[in-house]
């Protein structure tokens, strides 16, 4: 690609055009195979299709024209992962806990963007990869890495507590009674699919509200996670493509101590919305370092603030929506 056209936006857009179109049926499909499935089969196909990237030669390819419809194969595979995840995890927690559960999923994001960049500058200093160079070698072995948990997964994800192999019967039964125990209103607590029961999980007020903040809140989480080796380029312009990629670790690492912390502070007190007050002003501040000084340490600096404020959002949005929706078909269509 011409670093000098749009050609990166142009192929992350067409990743988001399919990621958006197929995350509200993904998480359908999700409720209607069972987590224990799909979660594993979505796994297995984003690893075969980041796979497939390292093979693409124009611009076409990867965004995956297909008679003359754009549609990315990444983003059709990744959109049920986090609303599959955090609606799974909703069959076994209460609300009050939910988000710091959820946490413990979602840190893994800033951690793979730590963990990532040192893994990538580890694979760029490779001569190759079987016939494969440069970038081509990240996407191909995280690829295979990917299809290898994915197929773990099949073995030993469990749908609920009901099908939990590693539980006993009256360990079962006190996880299905702490989650029905909430649910006053229904006799169960995993339904049928019912259509106006999703349109209502979508529709509620809360659900778009948190939808909207949970917008906000992204633009700076994929702005940071995409372009974080740019940023730092501004700031460290005669540094190796190594050395950015080791210089975006730092960031990451403070934003998952804090994307555990805030969520852990609102399952102690049972507020998520506060929290989320909170984490906000850092993302502010952060923004305002980095636009106003030309000083190269103030404006790395203010990357960590950034990252700090923008991590959280992830557990505690997808808490708020799952703790404001009853039956268990509305919770996989809001979250």
């Amino acid at each position: 690609m011409n670093p000098e056209s749009y050609d990166y936006s142009t192929v992350l857009s067409t990743f988001y055009v399919s990621y958006i179109l197929f995350e509200i049926p993904c998480n359908l499909m999700c409720k209607w195979l069972g987590p224990g499935w799909f979660i594993p089969a979505t796994s297995l196909g984003f690893g075969i299709a980041s796979l497939g990237t390292a093979f693409v030669r124009n611009k076409a390819q990867i965004c995956g024209f297909v008679d003359k419809v754009v549609l990315s194969v990444l983003g059709i595979f990744e959109a049920g992962m986090l609303p599959g995840i955090a609606y799974y995890l909703s069959r076994w927690y209460r609300r009050s806990e939910l988000a710091f559960r959820l946490s413990l999923y979602i840190v893994t994001a800033p951690l793979a963007g730590a963990f990532g960049g040192l893994l990538a500058s580890g694979i760029l200093s490779l001569d190759h990869f079987g016939k494969l160079h440069s970038w081509r070698m990240i996407f191909a072995i995280e690829g295979i890495i990917t299809i290898a948990l994915s197929l773990i997964g099949f073995f030993t994800l469990t749908d609920r507590p009901e099908t939990a192999r590693w539980l006993s019967e009256e360990e079962k039964d006190l996880a299905i009674a702490r989650v029905k125990s909430e649910r006053v209103s229904t006799t169960e607590v995993l339904d049928s699919i019912d259509t106006k029961k999703t349109l209502l999980g979508i529709f509620n007020p809360v659900t778009l509200g948190t939808a909207f903040i949970f917008l906000l809140d992204n633009i700076t989480v994929q702005g940071l996670a995409f372009f974080a080796p740019t940023i730092v380029g501004t700031i460290y312009p005669e540094a190796s493509i190594v050395s950015l990629q080791l210089h975006t670790v730092p960031p990451y690492v403070v934003g998952a101590f804090f994307t555990v912390l805030f969520p852990l502070l609102s399952t102690i007190f049972d507020k998520r919305l506060i929290m989320m007050m909170a984490a906000a002003p850092f993302m502010m501040i952060g923004y305002i370092m980095f636009l106003a000084s030309e000083d190269a340490m103030t404006r790395y600096g203010a990357t960590f603030l950034i990252a700090l404020g923008a991590f959280p959002f992830g557990a505690l949005c997808n808490a708020q929506s799952s703790a404001n929706v009853v039956s268990d078909t509305a919770r996989s269509a809001a979250m």
